[in-house]
């Protein structure tokens, strides 16, 4: 898999493409076969669209021939989460009827900025319904499966079920998803890829269906944090390099990158061969001349129990559903039904009660950070699990608090993370390291984890391939 031209750098890829050594149409054809030989298995996609990804993909072909350079992504294929808004493509943001197509049929800000730099969309990646919850179940559409167990259907994660299955596959090299507890990086995690979480209204949510007004980010998976930092600098508002960004990470001396690690509450109850894992994953970064410091968080812990109590995702979500699809509520997945139905009962005093708690946890947080530059913590404490175990509300709803335990908590004190493959658990399923930074530290936090990345090696060096791709 490896040597195949769709599984290298990113940056390599397009400088190909630009000095004419390769093409687009190669490319997105390259990425057409893998979906024609794995897609039927694996199960990313909501709606496929090769035609349209060939036709766009002629066009980025023509203007590097006559020299125009659209963006960093001219040529590049795209998997798209089915609740992004794109002029030509059907949302249902994983429900079971189509949206209206004003407005979930126009491109919205990200989705332009891609298709300005003449990106290939290949398609609209699977999701859990309205994004709500991290196990990757839809009764609707199904689950896409893991690639990592080849003998069972086990859980990639969501809310982002597809995306990261859609990078494996080889139909896309870069995917879009979104993130609101962690649904970027708990499929990243899941099927041994990097995720992003970029910080609150760092990227804009317009075309984006809503899940949390308060906590959703949109965001980005790659096979590599070189990747991940070549899709981030590409998308983002600021002007950003994206070779400027990469050369920043090319040094793997970390002398003077202090990684705090004292939380207990992100270390404890994991799952055997996570925690150990991660740890080697630090302690290697130390020996490279990082830092270890203790970096006690209590905060970590008591945004989580905000979550525990229900959130703000849920009434949130049920105040679009009310606004604007009222009907979608006698469809929704049974798995979330439940909780989306009760959260009428919430009263506006105790809403406004844990927007003010989260808001204090945030402000007794932020010193604290100053003090490291990332917080290491395993992105997840437990494996995938089978599907068959959260196939039921009350199943789905424990499995998924476990699963957000990890990562809601960054979301809710309005920090940045980067998750990264670094080894696999004592089941052979992929591990991820989550570096979490200060808000609006995003470039800080690529650049520490590309210098990670250049000690500990990429999924290729550190996971090997995937079982259900291996034949």
């Amino acid at each position: 898999m490896p040597s195949d031209p769709l599984f290298r750098p990113l940056i390599e890829i397009e400088r190909d493409m630009r000095e004419r050594r390769a093409s687009a149409r190669e490319l997105v054809e390259a990425a057409i076969a893998r979906h024609e030989r794995f897609g039927e298995r694996l199960h990313a996609y909501s709606f496929w669209a090769p035609d349209q990804a060939r036709a766009v993909a002629e066009a980025a072909d023509a203007a590097f021939s006559a020299g125009v350079s659209t963006g960093p992504l001219q040529g590049l294929p795209v998997s798209v989460k089915d609740l992004f808004a794109a002029a030509g493509y059907p949302c249902f943001a994983g429900s079971s009827r189509r949206l209206p197509a004003n407005p979930w049929e126009r491109d919205g800000p990200l989705v332009a900025t891609l298709r300005h730099q003449l990106g290939v969309i290949m398609g609209k990646t699977h999701m859990v319904e309205f994004a709500f919850g991290g196990t990757g179940q839809n009764r609707h559409h199904g689950a896409p499966y893991n690639p990592w167990d080849a003998t069972a259907h086990r859980s990639v994660g969501g809310s982002s079920s597809g995306a990261g299955v859609s990078l494996l596959e080889g139909s896309a090299v870069l995917a879009f998803g979104s993130d609101t507890a962690g649904s970027v990086r708990i499929p990243a995690s899941m099927t041994g890829t990097a995720g992003l979480k970029v910080t609150i209204g760092r990227w804009p949510t317009e075309g984006v269906v809503p899940l949390s007004f308060t906590f959703d980010t949109p965001g980005l998976l790659a096979r590599s944090v070189c990747d991940l930092a070549y899709g981030f600098a590409a998308l983002d508002p600021a002007p950003i390099d994206p070779s400027g960004l990469i050369a920043r990470g090319d040094t793997c001396d970390l002398t003077g990158v202090r990684i705090g690690v004292g939380e207990p509450f992100l270390w404890h109850d994991c799952d055997p061969g996570i925690a150990e894992t991660v740890q080697e994953a630090v302690d290697t970064l130390v020996r490279a001349g990082a830092s270890a410091r203790d970096c006690a968080l209590p905060e970590a812990e008591a945004a989580y129990g905000v979550f525990l109590d229900g959130g703000l995702s849920a009434i949130e979500l049920r105040s679009f559903l009310d606004r604007e699809l009222p009907e979608w509520l006698d469809q929704l997945d049974p798995v979330i039904a439940p909780a989306v139905r009760n959260a009428e009962g919430l009263t506006a005093r105790e809403y406004l009660a844990r927007v003010a708690r989260l808001d204090s946890l945030a402000q007794a947080a932020s010193p604290r950070l100053d003090a490291v530059d990332v917080i290491a913590s395993p992105t997840l404490c437990l494996m995938p699990p089978l599907m068959s175990e959260v196939a039921d509300a009350d199943s789905h709803l424990r499995v998924n608090r476990r699963i957000v335990r990890n990562t809601a908590w960054v979301n809710y004190l309005g920090l940045c993370a980067i998750t990264m493959p670094v080894g696999r658990d004592r089941g052979g399923m992929p591990v991820g390291l989550q570096l979490t930074a200060p808000a609006n530290a995003e470039e800080k936090l690529l650049t520490i984890a590309l210098m990670a990345e250049g000690v500990l090696g990429t999924a290729a060096d550190r996971l090997g391939t995937p079982p259900l791709l291996a034949s």
